[in-house]
């Protein structure tokens, strides 16, 4: 099987990526490495089914090396936006035309290559939601010029985009909707709520709760998620979308002591102003991608001890390549402290 992987050097990516690379797909991945990290990649490199693009999905450049007769494949993820909630200012017109231009140009790509297409939005489209818990029919409740807009409005027009293409040209394409995703590989400078918590209880300062800490969130841990995506890319309808998650619901006060208990940190807890556009609280209805077999595997417990032993591993291949002189992984890997296997 050959597949297209776009925004594969990201969290998500990367781990999509290893999960298909070792299953021995022929894996293209590209990233204009604008928030991915290509470190994320180098245990793929030198491998005959991995090559890497480092391309803008909204450039004419990848108009011209995938939209044609030359780069055939059998799958599409289309996992390329930046993210972060920071980043919305930073880089909203990125945002905007990665999920406009850029997928378009992925749509285009899939359909050349008449092949199966996923794409991952998020439940950002659902803005502040007054239903719980959200199944794929709400139409959300969001602001077009909100401070949110780059990226809640951009992954609902790539939503239309993939409408169109499915009913216009009949691509068999499916969108999956994401809920907070965590775990290994998270970019160790990522502001999302688990790798800033998981930072400042290995650091032992202070964890930053937003308000009193009573919003709530639900947490899906990568592995489980790239087991719906795969599932999606087998079993979803063309045109299908499915919320993708987890359902069980867990305070940030609740979450910022499970990750100071489970770092065995000393860590406290400082309480700052709330941002007013931060929602209370979203929750999937997981029916539609559960109908298809799928169930989510690891505990918040579990998931969060791999983690914490991600960063720390991460965290000791910094200082020891800028105290010790390490110059590549291959030197790195020697110690075993970081593990490299496939």
């Amino acid at each position: 099987m050959k597949v297209l992987i776009t925004g594969g050097a990201g969290f998500i990516g990367s781990n999509l990526t290893r999960n298909l690379v070792s299953k021995g797909n022929d894996v293209i991945v590209v990233d204009n490495l604008i928030t991915g990290d290509r470190r994320n990649l180098d245990r793929f490199d030198g491998l005959k089914n991995f090559r890497f693009e480092n391309l803008d999905i909204s450039s004419l450049d990848f108009v011209d090396r995938f939209c044609d007769s030359t780069n055939r494949f059998d799958e599409v993820f289309h996992l390329a936006c930046p993210t972060g909630v920071p980043n919305i200012e930073k880089l909203g017109e990125e945002m905007v035309l990665a999920c406009s231009a850029g997928t378009h140009n992925v749509l285009k790509a899939a359909l050349a290559s008449n092949a199966r297409l996923v794409f991952t939005s998020s439940s950002e489209v659902y803005g502040s939601p007054e239903i719980f818990p959200q199944d794929e029919s709400y139409t959300g409740n969001v602001h077009p010029q909100g401070w949110r807009a780059s990226y809640e409005e951009g992954k609902r027009f790539s939503e239309t985009l993939l409408s169109l293409y499915v009913k216009k040209y009949s691509l068999n394409a499916s969108t999956v909707r994401l809920f907070n995703v965590y775990g290994p590989k998270m970019h160790l400078s990522d502001y999302r709520v688990i790798p800033r918590f998981i930072n400042s209880a290995l650091a032992n300062r202070p964890l930053t709760v937003h308000g009193e800490g009573d919003q709530k969130r639900t947490m899906c841990f990568v592995e489980d998620l790239i087991d719906g995506l795969l599932l999606v890319s087998k079993k979803g309808t063309a045109g299908g979308i499915y919320n993708l998650g987890s359902d069980k619901e867990i305070s940030i006060l609740d979450l910022a002591k499970k990750v100071i208990d489970r770092a065995g940190s000393k860590s406290g807890i400082e309480f700052v102003e709330r941002a007013s556009h931060d929602p209370q609280s979203r929750k999937p209805n997981l029916k539609k991608i559960t109908s298809l077999g799928w169930l989510p595997k690891v505990e918040l417990d579990d998931g969060v001890n791999k983690t914490i032993t991600d960063f720390m591993n991460r965290r000791v291949e910094i200082r020891l390549v800028n105290e010790e002189g390490f110059d590549s992984k291959i030197e790195l890997a020697k110690t075993n402290l970081v593990e490299e296997n496939l």
